[in-house]
Order: structure tokens, then sequence, then C-alpha cells
């Protein structure tokens, strides 16, 4: 049984693994070569609100003690924000194999799941999206869309880039401005594109990062039937976490088709789209940093690229930015777990965020992932401001210096 398989930039952990089989492999003894010098548990987010933060599960898992972790809820604290794993000296893959799988075994063996979690995920596994929306819905926001959008059952035939939408863009208002902007940017390039339209589902990121192993790899078999039913170039997604998940999951499973976010996407296509970005905005405009796409990627340029290049956007920092910049709470389950945190007296990273970059005087918080529309709106409800601010997509705000064209 193969415990782990190398993607060509980390090792991850293959759905047979067990805790006995990794620390056969690999990247198991690079496990156990942790020195415990404690930056994990410091740079973790919620590391103060953890009875067991990542360096002590890896002294339990030394000392032969995990029955006591998986005792904890300590890990429905775990954004999988990759923080631990981007600042490991010893580069232990934390988020990627350690912590996912002492999730599991925690839910598999005491910890009860907060119901809203719950539903999402049984919501997922049901209709294919955490809201629970039928998915004859899922491309009705492309009649709303200003331009064509075609999709591949309806098409039959090849094309350059396979749009994969993800959830949140496909039901929820919001989200739909995001992928009416992003179409708009396709037609501006003249990629030649479709969507998968009623035939997608979600691509299951958090369900391999919270607790459900068994949900990621049905929808996993699921995607990859379906991307073999179509002929495509590359597939193309605005959601940082499934970007995330057919980066460094699906290869394990079939997966190999070119993958590009969006941003880095546009990003590359700069030159093209620069003459034609017209109209100015007049912003003042801070970045966020997505993790799957920061931490996890490394692509910390490209969004600031297309700011720079929208006439009258003043670009600042937050206090935090590229690899120090502050989760916003929505990863690992996150999005679904404010109730929980509340109870358990933790401030929401969606809040920290929000305040550092009312503190950088910004008129918008620019993001790179859907997630991060509905966790920061939400949070400029509840905290203070004597500014007005918003919270755009930074393909939004692409698309919207095009003006009339």
């Amino acid at each position: 049984m193969v415990a782990t398989i190398d993607t060509g930039e980390v090792t991850v952990c293959r759905r047979d693994t067990t805790l006995e089989t990794l620390l056969s492999q690999p990247e198991g003894r690079r496990i156990l070569s942790c020195i415990q010098c404690g930056i994990c548990s410091g740079t973790c987010p919620y590391g103060e609100h953890m009875e067991y933060t990542p360096r002590r599960i890896i002294s339990m898992l030394r000392r032969g003690r995990l029955e006591e972790v998986f005792a904890s809820d300590s890990m429905l604290r775990c954004v999988a924000c990759y923080s631990c794993m981007t600042k490991c000296p010893r580069g232990i893959h934390l988020s990627d194999v350690l912590l996912p799988l002492v999730k599991e075994q925690t839910l598999a063996q005491t910890a009860q799941m907060p119901a809203e979690l719950q539903h999402s995920l049984q919501n997922t596994l049901r209709y294919g999206n955490p809201m629970g929306e039928s998915s004859r819905k899922r491309a009705a926001w492309a009649t709303t869309a200003a331009v064509p959008i075609p999709i591949m059952a309806q098409i039959r035939r090849p094309v350059e880039v396979l749009w994969f939408v993800e959830c949140y863009p496909s039901y929820y208002a919001r989200g739909q401005d995001n992928s009416r902007a992003t179409a708009r940017l396709f037609h501006a390039l003249g990629v030649d594109f479709a969507i998968l339209g009623n035939e997608e589902k979600c691509a299951g990121d958090c369900g391999q990062l919270t607790w459900e192993s068994g949900l990621f790899e049905t929808l996993t078999d699921y995607n990859m039937e379906i991307f073999r039913k179509y002929r495509f170039g590359r597939l193309v997604t605005g959601d940082a976490h499934a970007f995330n998940a057919f980066r460094i999951r699906y290869p394990m499973y079939g997966f190999d088709y070119p993958i590009e976010h969006t941003t880095p996407f546009f990003a590359r296509h700069l030159a093209q789209l620069k003459p034609r970005l017209r109209k100015p905005l007049n912003l003042t405009v801070a970045y966020h940093d997505a993790c799957c796409l920061g931490r996890r990627a490394g692509f910390y340029e490209e969004g600031r690229a297309l700011l720079r290049a929208i006439p009258g956007v003043k670009l600042v920092e937050m206090v935090h930015h590229r690899a120090n910049a502050i989760c916003c709470g929505g990863g690992g389950g996150g999005m679904w777990l404010d109730t929980y945190f509340k109870q358990k007296g933790m401030d929401r990273l969606s809040e920290r965020r929000i305040r550092e970059a009312i503190a950088a005087q910004a008129d918008v918080l620019a993001v790179s992932c859907p997630y991060e529309i509905y966790r920061f709106e939400d949070a400029l409800k509840t905290v203070a401001h004597d500014r007005p601010m918003a919270v755009r997509d930074v393909v939004e705000l692409v698309a919207e210096s095009l003006g009339e064209d």
C-alpha cells in the first residue's frame, strides 16, 4: 500500500494513508525530525486556543500518545492556512500530510462535528455544493452575463480553457459578480473557453482539509469522470481552494491537465490586457494574499501586478502581507465554523484582517478567492470604521476598468 505520492514539489497523502503507514515513508520520517522549535505553534493564528498545537501533536506522536490528541477538539481550530508549513525550518508539510490525518482520526474516534460544518459537508455530498442548491441552477448565472457563456455539453467540441466556476461563484449573488467579470475578461482576450454547467460539482478541497476524506474521494472520482468526457487544453478556476485541490491532490487520481488560477492567468496576459484598461477607478486598494494562492502556491505578485495596471489605483500594503498575511479564516472548514468559534471565545480572523485594511486607509480590500468576499464583507458589518470600504475580487476591478468596449 502506497502511503504518499510525490507530485513534483511536495509529498502529500493518498486516500489509503494512515498514520502508521505514513511514518514508514520519507515524509513521515521528516515529521519525526521536528526540532520542537515552536515556530509552527507561534505562527498559527489560533494557536493560543489549541490544547494541542502542531508542535505538541508531533511531540505526542513521538511518545505514542496520539489517542490523547484525538480526544481533543484542537484540530477544529485549524483553518488550513499553511502558515505552519511555510515557516517550518525543517520543511515539514504539516498542512498537507499530518494535520488532515489527525483531523480524520479525531472525528472517527471522539469528536463531535459542529452542526453547521456537518450540514455543509452533507450538502456537498448530496448536491455537489455546500449550500444544498440544485445542480440544475448551477449555470443559471450565465443568462445574466453580458457575454455568451459556452457549456461543454452543448458545444461538443474541444476548447482551449475549461473554466471550473465552483460553488460560491455559481450560486451566490456576490460570487456571480466575479463570474460575470471573469467571462468578460475571457472574451476581451479572445480566449476559447467553456464551462461544465450543471455537470460541475465542488472540487472538494475543504472535504480533504477538514474531516471528510471520503467526501473528497467521492467528488474527485466524479469530477475526473467528467473531465475525461471532454477535450480541453487547460483547466482555469477563480477559486483558490479548487486550484489547490487540482494542483496538489487531484494528480494522485490521474489528473494531468495544466491548471491555473484566474489571477495569475490574467496577469500572464497583462501585456495584451493592459492597453484595454482605459477607465480610471481612482481607488486606494489593499491586496489580501489568499492562503492557497500565496503561501501554498507562491503567487504574491500577480494580483498586485493586475491592480497596478488599473488606471487610478493606488496600491497599499497592510501590516501583514505576502507570506505573513492573516488568513480570512475560511479554509479547513472555517467557512462554516464562525458560530463554533464564537462559542469558544475566539475572535474572527476576518475581523483582524479588516482592521488592518482600515488602518491602511484602503477604499477597497481586493481578494483572489470567493470565500474572502463573504468573510470580509461580513466582517465589515461588525468592525467599526469611519470611512466607506468595499471588498472586491481583483478580477472584478480589472473588468470594471475595461469600461465601455
